[in-house]
């Protein structure tokens, strides 16, 4: 992983514990966008799909993709 895709999932991982809620490709390019990044569609949803599989979030609806992020024990 490059320095700024390892710095892109790690701002929108922050951002998804920090804020928690619903998360789509949109959201997620527009926490990007704020946190200085030039992000692509395609490597935000698989940002998105990684945190799902971590746990992190929660898939809740397939067309479009959704998620929301999982809650905190």
């Amino acid at each position: 992983m490059t320095e700024s895709a390892s710095n892109q999932r790690a701002d929108l991982e922050k951002a998804v514990r920090t804020y928690g809620g619903c998360w789509d490709t949109e959201r997620g390019l527009r926490v990007l966008r704020d946190a200085g990044h030039d992000p692509q569609e395609k490597h935000t949803r698989r940002i998105l799909r990684d945190l799902a599989s971590e746990g992190l979030l929660v898939k809740v609806e397939d067309r479009p993709v959704r998620y929301r992020a999982a809650q905190a024990d």
